[in-house]
């Protein structure tokens, strides 16, 4: 009796995955919509991106293009991008993306410690001078009391605002 599987029993047969075509669509739907939001980043962003030089020229026609040949560009960016590894390309728009929250996390923690600075003072600056020894300790002492004082008066936190600008120059390099 000859076998089916020509190979000996201890050996393990290739295991096949069937997809099915729904799940194909939605794959390529994927794919459109990734490369959607690529034509829709603007050219510095978009040179931040590793892409292939015809992916990339594909996503500059895209870009001019308007309404129906929009479209088919559109599916023609996603048709090329199946035969690519596009998690480098997810990783590095993700990173774009976050961008804009991690800046605002930055921004959050400075306030913090602009108003740690103005209830505890001295402590709090000399926390500043120790991460920054370059800051000018008698330009945050003086824009501290300011900074007090108009609180107390209810007057406009000029230098309070001035504290927050002192501490981004700081703590956030471009």
């Amino acid at each position: 009796m000859s076998r089916k599987n020509k190979k000996a029993p201890w050996e393990e047969e290739e295991e096949i995955i069937w997809v099915s075509k729904s799940e194909m669509k939605r794959d390529m739907e994927a794919l459109q919509k990734l490369g959607e939001e690529l034509v829709k980043l603007k050219p510095g962003a978009l040179a931040k991106i590793p892409l292939s030089d015809e992916l990339r020229m594909a996503i500059k026609d895209a870009q001019r293009f308007k309404q129906e040949a929009y479209r088919r560009q559109l599916q023609f960016i996603g048709k090329q991008m199946r035969n690519i590894d596009i998690e480098p390309i997810q990783a590095a728009l993700d990173k774009l993306n976050n961008k804009h929250a991690q800046v605002t996390a930055q921004l959050h923690k400075l306030e913090s410690l602009r108003d740690r600075m103005i209830d505890d003072g001295d402590s709090v600056i000399n926390e500043v001078m120790e991460a920054h020894p370059d800051a000018d300790r008698q330009q945050l002492r003086q824009l501290v009391r300011m900074a007090a004082k108009e609180k107390a008066a209810n007057k406009p936190a000029k230098a309070y605002r001035e504290i927050f600008q002192v501490l981004k120059a700081l703590y956030i390099k471009d």
